[in-house]
């Protein structure tokens, strides 16, 4: 089936602005309470988010074998669950009602009044409940500055990192949507030159500039995902910020990984933007650099062009970009993440979240972390105001930001913004 939804050269009757995130091209899918509190699924075209419980009940959606309440649900999960043709046909049919040409939905004020929200007459929520979340750690150039400060430039990589695509099982009940503050974590850390533990509030938060893509319905238990049919099973990627906290991490991690460092909050971006909306964005990831076993090898490109930035904000103070990076600096994909999660059987469900694990690139301005990018600290940035960051002060706000671009489309995902709050005072 086509996806004539991605067309370039169409044009919709809502007015946008020209280098807006979400043209016609996009139309992601979203949770939020409307301004007559009525929770809903919709889609966004520039700055009007759309209600797609109240154009299924007008009748837009007439053709699609669609249930009477399916957008009119609190979350995605439902719509999620029944599968990529129903994910195509509603977009293309998005596309359709808002063309420039129809003036079906254009013309009739009174449907109007009741489909399109500005975006201050809406609160975006959590788009899916995360059954299941898993972030993995396949950002070479990541893992290498990591390994790097802790374990020298020889042994940066673990033997295993090149074999396989390495990930732990986070914590789902955490995940908030962008808006929602975060609070700097209490836990056990070593100081330097310590013999024993301390219990505090956290001194090293840190974000981590990540992707993440939710799944569908996708395998029985103990049935494994083929690589090359993997992407038939990612409804779409939201940006994602997987908190950290660094000393709590280093004293915690070994041997059984990330722990109360990592589940205190993870952020992501509002609308999900889906994988056939990124389709004219795929290029080539790097090449392995060792023979990958053949249940993690693939055909064609399995990488996305998204150019993704990380600004701070200090309390009333102005953005300052600290990072540029790009998704498909990922040495291993979203496919073969998914492959490998599924090859001893393990079942992925609708709303399952799957991290990508900090996204670094090759120069210093594009490492996805302050622990890479001041390296440990040593290395303070400097904010627009003049002060310098170590690592996240209490009150800064960090965003996320990412896009594509291509053939004067361009396909973005907003913003996952959130603020820092202070420790709880015990």
């Amino acid at each position: 089936m086509p996806i004539t939804a991605n067309d370039p050269t169409r044009k919709t009757w809502l007015e946008t602005a020209p280098n807006t995130d979400f043209p016609i091209q996009n139309i992601p899918f979203g949770v939020f309470l409307t301004r007559d509190d009525i929770i809903t699924i919709g889609t966004r075209i520039g700055d009007y988010a759309i209600d797609l419980g109240g154009l299924h009940q007008l009748g837009y959606f007439k053709g699609i074998e669609l249930t009477d309440d399916i957008f009119l649900q609190d979350t995605l999960n439902d719509f999620i669950s029944d599968g990529r043709k129903t994910w195509r046909l509603v977009r293309n049919r998005i596309a359709e009602i808002f063309d420039k040409e129809n003036p079906k939905l254009r013309d009739n004020k009174e449907h109007r009044k009741h489909i399109l929200f500005t975006l201050d007459e809406v609160e975006m929520q959590l788009p899916v409940q995360v059954g299941d979340y898993t972030d993995f750690y396949s950002s070479k150039e990541h893992a290498t500055n990591v390994g790097t400060m802790f374990r020298g430039k020889e042994n940066a990589l673990m033997p295993n990192w090149l074999h396989i695509p390495v990930g732990y099982h986070g914590r789902s009940s955490s995940i908030i949507p962008s808006g929602i503050n975060a609070r700097r974590p209490w836990g056990q850390t070593m100081p330097d030159g310590a013999t024993e533990p301390v219990f505090g509030p956290s001194k090293l938060v840190d974000f981590e500039l990540e992707m993440a893509f939710i799944t569908t319905d996708a395998n029985a238990l103990g049935e494994p995902i083929p690589v090359n049919e993997a992407e038939e099973y990612i409804f779409g990627l939201v940006l994602f910020n997987d908190w950290s906290a660094r000393d709590i991490q280093k004293w915690e991690y070994v041997p059984l990984g990330p722990f109360l460092a990592k589940n205190f909050a993870s952020s992501i971006s509002p609308w999900i933007v889906t994988l056939d909306a990124l389709q004219p964005f795929k290029v080539e990831g790097p090449k392995p650099e060792m023979e990958q076993l053949p249940y993690l090898q693939y055909k064609g490109k399995k990488s996305y062009d998204i150019n993704l930035e990380v600004y701070i904000a200090p309390e009333k103070g102005t953005e300052t970009k600290v990072s540029s990076s790009n998704f498909k600096y990922m040495y291993w994909n979203m496919s073969q993440q998914l492959a490998h999660h599924t090859i001893n059987g393990c079942n992925v469900n609708s709303g399952d979240m799957m991290g990508s694990g900090t996204i670094s690139g090759p120069t210093p301005d594009s490492y996805g972390s302050m622990l890479e990018l001041t390296w440990r600290g040593e290395k303070p940035i400097k904010l627009s105001d003049g002060t310098e960051r170590k690592f996240i002060n209490d009150n800064d706000t960090v965003i996320l930001k990412g896009y594509c671009k291509k053939d004067n489309v361009r396909i973005g995902f907003g913003e996952c913004r959130t603020k820092l709050l202070p420790a709880i005072k015990q």
